[in-house]
């Protein structure tokens, strides 16, 4: 039941637009798009929806409008490599040059003051594990460094009067950042909710004169609630929380603050009067999916990108005034007809623990054919993210294929509470493969989906999961596609980019300490043990997970007389940002699929 070859490219070749902010005067928004086939701006004209394309470069580009004038600061690295170089261009396409620029450096934009003096970026230069903040000023193009502390630290934006700057610091324990307040001239720093243990601390959204703003936390709860910090006392206190994460953001008058909650992958937004938290209004959203959201400079404008199963992904505005909103941009739906949305299915783990799972079902509808039909158990990376009812042309892709895909949130994801996403820290990594075998179990129990025929597909961290289920319970699947996975978490931890790698051992435990463990739950540790067909697909300059994992997993297997295809980009990083690649990858994945499983 494969669908035809210009179905599956209908869907690979599916339009996403996401905004980026306005321009000052709030008559345009800036976008990113991969109509070209690679992610770059574009401006869009509000009232009139005329989209002009901004950047041409030869790597995708992410950017913003700086608080004055048509003036955009750009972020692009070279082939995947992720060394952003930082540029600006006037939104006509003028002026392209060099901003901040060092090829073996990441630098990553940090905000940029209201009065448009100060761009914050921060860079690695100083060591290559460490990210320091600098602050430059935009008509001498001089800059300084702020905030020096060690470890992976970002600017999270300036307060109202340009006086401090936000910085998020990532600690050596999972799931956890530190925020400080920075004294711009004298670079003194103020840490906001000080806490011991793991805890997350959200940017601050100010109020109008600066002596305290919301932020997102959920220090001592499972969920991230809405606080409010006094900055005069020092101290902070929730005001708001549900049953799911929230997330808070104010427009710059300070009249409305919108209010975020991601409910299992859905997005709600309610705008609040800021003193006194009284609902304003429900931010009416196309449907039930997920949305970004940015407010214009006078506070009146909402842009938000709106992505479901069945919606790639496009930018509408809310007139915060009127109450109505206006699509902006509409991506090609050629292949509408194909998508499905999926079903919400509850799989019990081996230790009773629930495993939130999406299951999107062939067919017109979704319906299935009488027989049980081939599935793909789809793993998301991170693992601290989840899979979400947006639109994957991946997923779709292989429905419309035939297959029923099978998306599970293994513990570890985000999304469902702080006590959930600890779940498979350092040694409890085998908890999460073990949850595999779980959703093996429930589809062999479905009666309408073929255990006989399931294998696994993920990327990065969910390239892991697909070698992990290979290798520890190679009685279950029947094939496996890696997508930049990890092989060998020992080999892994060597040799990826310094700075990820004190990160990566707050997850999966250090060399030091945890090495012995490591070996263990380590597919390559038991690659004798695979005997399902294996396809790696990886890029050339991944700096994440570099292309040895799937090289040195790709010689064991086939050393052992089994069958395993490697596909490598010499062009691409931690991922496929090509369309072109893209083209040219998941058509054989289907290929292979189609093959080992015997769905044609």
């Amino acid at each position: 039941m494969t669908a035809r070859p210009a179905d599956l490219r209908a869907l690979l070749d599916t339009v996403t637009t996401i905004p980026s902010n306005f321009s000052p005067d709030g008559s345009k928004v800036l976008v990113q798009s991969n109509r070209s086939g690679l992610a770059q701006l574009y401006v869009v004209h509000r009232e009139s929806g005329e989209m002009r394309r901004l950047t041409d470069f030869a790597d995708p580009v992410a950017g913003a409008y700086l608080p004055l004038g048509d003036t955009v600061v750009l972020a692009s690295s070279a082939g995947g490599n992720e060394r952003s170089q930082l540029y600006v261009i006037r939104d006509d396409g003028t002026g392209l040059r060099p901003l901040v620029r060092d090829p073996e450096v990441i630098h990553r934009l940090g905000g940029a003051s209201r009065d448009g003096a100060l761009l914050a970026f921060s860079s690695n230069a100083r060591h290559p594990a460490d990210f320091d903040v600098h602050v430059l000023t935009l008509d001498t193009e001089e800059s300084r460094t702020v905030f020096e502390m060690g470890g992976i630290c970002h600017g999270r934006g300036f307060s109202a009067d340009g006086r401090w700057l936000a910085v998020s610091r990532r600690t050596n324990l999972g799931g956890d950042n530190q925020l400080y307040l920075v004294d711009v001239d004298t670079g003194d720093a103020l840490e906001v909710a000080a806490h011991e243990g793991a805890g997350y601390v959200g940017a601050p959204a100010w109020l109008s004169d600066g002596s305290s703003f919301y932020f997102a936390t959920d220090l001592g709860r499972d969920f991230a609630g809405v606080a409010r910090f006094d900055l005069d006392a020092g101290t902070w206190a929730y005001v708001m929380e549900r049953g799911c994460d929230l997330s808070c953001v104010m427009n710059w008058p300070a009249t409305r603050l919108l209010v975020i909650a991601d409910e299992a992958g859905a997005t709600r937004a309610e705008l609040y009067e800021p003193s006194t938290l009284r609902s304003m209004a429900e931010v009416p959203l196309p449907g039930l999916g997920s949305a970004e959201f940015g407010f214009s400079r006078d506070g009146r404008f909402l842009a938000y990108s709106f992505t479901s199963a069945i919606e790639p992904g496009d930018v509408w505005c809310f007139d915060c005034d009127s109450g109505e909103s206006t699509r902006l941009t509409t991506s090609n739906h050629d292949a509408a007809a194909a998508m499905v949305t999926p079903t919400m299915e509850p799989i019990a783990s081996f230790d009773g623990e629930s495993i939130p799972t999406y299951v999107y079902r062939p067919g017109p509808s979704g319906a299935l054919d009488e027989d049980p039909v081939p599935v793909v158990v789809y793993l998301h990376g991170g693992p601290e993210a989840q899979h979400t009812p947006t639109f994957d042309p991946i997923v779709q892709y292989l429905v419309a294929a035939g297959f029923a895909v099978v998306a599970p949130n293994v513990r570890g994801s985000t999304g469902y509470g702080k006590r959930f996403e600890h779940l498979d820290d350092g040694r409890k990594r085998l908890d999460a493969v073990a949850d595999l075998a779980a959703v093996h179990d429930w589809i062999a129990a479905s009666g309408d989906l073929d255990a006989r025929r399931a294998a696994l597909l993920g990327g990065s961290y969910g390239g892991y999961l697909v070698l992990a289920g290979l290798a520890f319970q190679p009685e279950r699947w029947a094939a496996g596609v890696d997508i930049v996975g990890i092989s060998s978490l020992v080999t892994f931890l060597e040799n990826t980019a310094e700075w990820r790698r004190k990160v990566r051992e707050a997850e999966y435990g250090s060399l030091t300490d945890d090495r012995e463990f490591l070996e263990e739950a380590s597919p390559l540790s038991r690659a004798d043990r695979i005997r399902a067909p294996l396809l790696l697909i990886h890029g050339a300059n991944d700096p994440r997970v570099p292309v040895a994992e799937a090289e040195q997993i790709h010689a064991t297997v086939s050393a052992n007389g089994v069958r395993s295809e490697l596909l490598v980009y010499a062009d691409e990083g931690h991922g496929l940002s090509r369309r072109a690649n893209r083209l040219d990858a998941y058509p054989k994945v289907l290929a292979f699929l189609d093959d080992v499983l015997h769905v044609s």
